[in-house]
């Protein structure tokens, strides 16, 4: 049976710099790298990651948990950190939450079970005794996205008041006063920051909010669709709508279609993120963009750097926060 000993011997190097080879290889010169890369294909030596977890304490796998995957910010998101992790010799276990705080708690249970090295983790669960969970968690973990508050763990995010500030002084801008406000659910990080960016900026301009227009849509397409469903059969309805998240915005412009509804002639439309081939959407929807390919970078980096060293994991935690961008489309008129 061929051992690393072997490569090592025929490449001509040391027993750990093939093991920084595999494990790092950017880390290892080009021509030293190519000559254990030779010597690997030459023995047909072959990793065995247990005997590898074994011999690290942890294995060569991170976790990503999210609470949708079907949203493609966060499949962006994921992508990024899978290059990230590939490059430092770590492949990516990816798990789906279903926006549910009791599975995704099993599941970040589950991994730590497996010596997962690290997790990249978009939080559903919320409240001080989940923040209790994952400050005494004994695994890395970097949250993305949602934060839980007191959990002491860094944070990568967008401005996320900004995202609904800006929106909605463009709409006031545009002479519109009656907006409607699809949020995401209530007690989570994005979703109450979203709606606190909205209720200000309404505020500050001297703009009444009428609580019914105030509406929860899940970030899921269904509940959008529900929401927007009620918006529009009002005979009050609102001049504008904005959507806390590409999904519910989304739904929403399905629901002006399936009702008959010309967006922006009738009802103005923006929404937070974009959507892939949305510049073949009619209208092309008004929306702030966070940077999905950034955001997973900066995780990913984050995390890397925390599983690399004792030091490095007992550093205080961060929050790294991005400022999203505004993009102009069709789906918004003056009144």
């Amino acid at each position: 049976m061929t051992t690393i000993r072997d490569v090592a011997r025929l490449a001509g190097v040391s027993i750990s710099t093939v093991s920084l080879a595999l494990n790092s290889p950017k880390r290892v010169g080009a021509e030293t790298l190519d000559r254990i890369q030779q010597a690997i294909q030459s023995t047909g030596y072959r990793i065995d990651p247990v005997a590898q977890t074994l011999a690290r304490g942890r294995s060569s796998l991170i976790g990503f948990v999210s609470a949708n995957l079907g949203n493609m910010f966060f499949g962006d998101i994921r992508r990024e950190i899978e290059h990230q992790a590939l490059d430092h010799g770590y492949f990516v276990l990816i798990a789906d939450s279903s926006g549910r705080a009791d599975l995704e708690r099993a599941l970040l249970e589950r991994l730590q079970a497996q010596k997962i090295a690290g997790i990249a983790l978009a939080a559903n669960g919320r409240g001080e005794e989940y923040a209790t969970f994952l400050r005494d968690f004994k695994t890395p973990i970097v949250m993305f996205d949602q934060k839980v508050e007191g959990a002491e763990r860094d944070f990568v995010g967008s401005d996320n008041p900004l995202t609904t500030t800006i929106l909605t002084e463009h709409l006031l801008q545009l002479g519109h006063r009656r907006i409607a406000f699809i949020s995401g659910p209530s007690g989570l990080h994005t979703a109450d920051e979203r709606l606190e960016g909205f209720m200000d900026t309404m505020a500050g301009a001297g703009a009444d909010v009428d609580p019914s227009l105030v509406v929860e849509g899940g970030y899921t397409r269904s509940g959008g669709h529900t929401q927007a469903m009620r918006l529009l059969t009002r005979r009050d309805r609102p001049t504008a709508i904005i959507g806390a998240n590409n999904m519910m915005g989304l739904a929403t412009l399905q629901v002006m279609q399936e009702m008959g509804f010309r967006c922006p002639d009738d009802v103005s439309l923006a929404m937070v993120d974009d959507v892939p081939w949305s510049n073949v959407i009619t209208p092309r929807i008004t929306m702030v963009v966070q940077d999905a390919q950034k955001l997973g970078e900066l995780a990913a980096q984050r995390l890397l750097a925390r599983i690399a060293t004792p030091e490095a994991a007992a550093e205080p935690p961060q929050d790294f926060i991005l400022t999203p961008r505004f993009v102009r489309g069709e789906s918004t008129r003056r009144l």
